[in-house]
């Protein structure tokens, strides 16, 4: 099986491929799809959603995961972020790709058997469990791999 994992944003928006060959976990890609902060929302919502099309395109993935929305104390941002979802949902259903969405508590439960574990135990577990080859630049990126490592644990 192997799943694009999607952290929304986007100003950014992590973004990772994992594949479960032979009963181990493989990381083929993972990135950030970064957008300029003068580019108007239209602009940076096309950005993410064509590129994670393209990704869908390249990698040909059985499921897209992507993290459910939890409301910060920014609503304007959780209203973007949500639009964003919204857009990648809809790009993988024009794809014809099943669509699982994982709450950050389950993610951080499934890589490193505590909803409550902080970004550096995550990073931790995550080298624990995948190699990673290329340097991580961004927390989003983490967080696109955990999604995908999580929806490769719940289905099996």
């Amino acid at each position: 099986m192997k799943v694009l994992a999607i952290d929304p944003g986007y100003a950014r928006c992590g973004v990772a491929v994992v594949e479960k060959n032979g009963g181990r976990e493989i990381l083929i890609y993972s990135d950030c799809i970064e957008t300029s902060a003068k580019a108007d929302f239209a602009a940076r919502l096309a950005t993410v959603a064509d590129e994670c099309t393209r990704l869908m395109k390249i990698h040909l993935p059985d499921a897209v995961a992507i993290e459910k929305l939890y409301f910060t104390s920014n609503q304007k941002t959780a209203m973007r972020v949500a639009e964003v979802r919204g857009a990648l949902i809809q790009a993988a259903s024009n794809e014809h790709i099943a669509v699982f969405e994982y709450g950050p508590g389950e993610v951080k439960s499934a890589v490193a058997s505590s909803g409550r574990a902080d970004k550096q135990q995550v990073a931790k577990m995550l080298h624990a469990l995948l190699t990673i080859e290329n340097e991580i630049r961004h927390d989003d990126e983490y967080d696109a791999i955990a999604i995908g490592v999580t929806h490769l644990a719940r289905h099996r």
